[in-house]
């Protein structure tokens, strides 16, 4: 019989490591050699993160546009023109019924300045919203609480020149109303609450950093509203600030937020149930502020 070489291990056979007893050979790169760059992450561009920022500034602006090339300059509409494009008029909304008008005037400036100072808070206030109530609900609120905020002014103009009225038969003696700002404050009213939650994924001190800098700008700019009228009024100048607007905006857009969560952070159907409370809550308040202005005497 032969002789034959004695059989190696099992642990030999299949390797120290317990596999198929092979392993491979690892080489170093080849000089020169780098891996493939990965592709650059393409930023999305602003009008695709806050579409509805970007549309309601659009709007704003073109229909300031509009009006002035109509009288071919920027010095301003006339009273007229407020009126035609669709400025808030007491009268022309409880007297021939144009209540089109509460939504229409929040579109309407009645200047160069009055729309570059809306559209700046606008543009701050509703980018930084966008992300906590998503795109549709920065629509509802601007329109909600630019309603709330035009009933308001109509409802105190109506009450406090009515007695003009009757003694001279002319809707003329109601001011007009004009402007983006009850929106705006309606804007800042809903992030004050919304930014109070603790859902979002944001450190603590840089929420309270933005919810203290957005009640600043709350109420600086309404004290300096009933300031200017308090100016205006001693000096007899035509034009004011509709503080009514601005104070009905912001204490709709408190209420408005006080039944939602802010999307960041919350589960999708809870935020969706909630944002359709906040506007129907709002909405209905709306209805029934609007019927009892119906039925004031005129």
């Amino acid at each position: 019989m032969g002789s034959y070489p004695p059989v190696p291990p099992r642990d030999a056979q299949q390797g120290s490591r317990g596999g198929s007893g092979y392993e491979p050979e690892i080489l170093p790169p080849k000089p020169g050699y780098a891996p493939a760059p990965q592709p650059a992450r393409r930023r999305r561009p602003l009008w695709a993160m806050s579409p509805a920022t970007v549309a309601l500034v659009g709007i704003n602006c073109l229909v300031f546009l509009g009006m002035n090339m109509q009288q071919l300059g920027l010095t301003g509409p006339s009273t007229r023109q407020l009126v035609q494009w669709g400025a808030d008029n007491a009268g022309l909304v409880l007297i021939y019924g144009e209540w089109w008008r509460i939504v229409t005037a929040m579109f309407v400036h009645v200047g160069l300045l009055h729309i570059l100072v809306n559209m700046w808070c606008l543009w701050n206030l509703a980018l930084l919203a966008e992300p906590l109530m998503g795109s549709f609900g920065v629509f509802a609120v601007y329109l909600l609480t630019g309603a709330a905020g035009n009933l308001l002014s109509t409802c105190v103009n109506w009450w406090r020149y009515y007695p003009d009225l009757a003694r001279y038969h002319d809707i003329g003696v109601f001011p007009l109303g004009a402007g983006a700002s009850g929106a705006v404050f309606g804007i800042a009213g809903a992030l004050i609450v919304l930014l109070k939650s603790p859902r979002l994924p944001v450190p603590p001190m840089e929420l309270r950093r933005l919810r203290k800098s957005v009640i600043y700008f709350a109420a600086i700019n309404l004290v300096l509203g009933f300031g200017i009228n308090v100016g205006a009024s001693v000096a007899h100048a035509g034009l004011g600030i509709d503080n009514m607007a601005h104070l009905g905006g912001f204490l709709s857009g408190l209420l408005f937020a006080v039944p939602m969560v802010p999307r960041l952070g919350s589960p999708r159907p809870i935020f969706k149930a909630r944002l359709r409370n906040a506007i129907l809550l709002i909405g209905g308040l709306l209805v029934l502020f609007s019927f009892y202005l119906d039925q004031l005497p005129g």
